[in-house]
């Protein structure tokens, strides 16, 4: 293990920390009702082994393959492992089998796939609905930025609810790039807001979880509500390019 790795990364660690633990304070909240996960997507198996021994608790991936890879290397039991990246259909056994919450359930056919997957295992995963509040083509994600949409995804929420082993517990969503962490705050809203609406029209599930905000906005993320905030580079340093 490299120690001086180690110590940087659990310096950037604790200084995340704080800075989740202040804004949640200056919204009223419990700081211990936020939780970091750490993004370690395309870094190497020694500078994930790093974060846990840094103390991260919970890891998040994009890509399942190469995450099965690292957990497999790893071992179980150190860390959860977030799948937070969009997921093909093809990828659904993957991510039944090995990760411990998926942030990125964007279709019904995904779910039935997980389903089928998870019912085989005899595991029941959490799962986040990706929502699009911000209308670029660019993102996935159910569409979500215009209130006239919310029915439309109530309704597929309804069918996700009666498989039995998926469990909803939230929603997730990517607001535009932005230089300001200020800028983000409109697309945590409508989150936050849609959040309110599910909860009300589809009382079965638990609502509970909002997983938004990145290195770049994650303060403002916690002022708005997140309780799951996705930070990769300002803790794990500058990605690495995938091979």
């Amino acid at each position: 293990m490299d120690d001086k790795l180690v110590s940087e990364i659990r310096a950037r660690l604790e200084d995340t920390q704080e800075k989740i633990a202040r804004a949640a304070q200056s919204a009223g909240r419990n700081p211990g009702s936020v939780r970091l996960v750490v993004v370690t997507k395309t870094h190497p198996v020694e500078s994930v082994q790093a974060a846990i021994q840094a103390g991260a608790q919970y890891l998040g991936e994009n890509y399942a393959e190469e995450a099965v890879a690292k957990r497999t290397a790893i071992g179980d039991g150190r860390a959860e492992w977030h799948m937070i990246g969009h997921v093909q259909s093809r990828k659904a056994d993957l991510v039944a089998r090995y990760f411990d919450m998926l942030h990125s359930l964007d279709s019904l056919k995904l779910a039935s796939r997980l389903e089928r997957f998870s019912a085989e295992t005899s595991r029941t995963l959490p799962v986040l609905l990706e929502v699009n509040v911000s209308g670029e083509g660019s993102k996935f994600g159910y569409p979500a930025w215009a209130e006239a949409q919310w029915p439309a995804l109530r309704d597929d929420v309804l069918q996700i609810c009666s498989l039995s082993h998926l469990q909803v517990r939230g929603l997730m969503s990517m607001p535009p790039f932005a230089d300001e962490a200020e800028e983000s705050r409109p697309f945590f809203v409508r989150l936050r807001r849609l959040q309110e609406y599910l909860s009300k029209q589809v009382p079965a599930a638990d609502w509970a979880e909002l997983s938004m905000g990145t290195s770049v906005d994650f303060a403002v993320a916690v002022e708005e509500g997140a309780t799951l905030v996705r930070v990769g580079t300002a803790i794990m340093g500058q990605r690495q390019a995938r091979g």
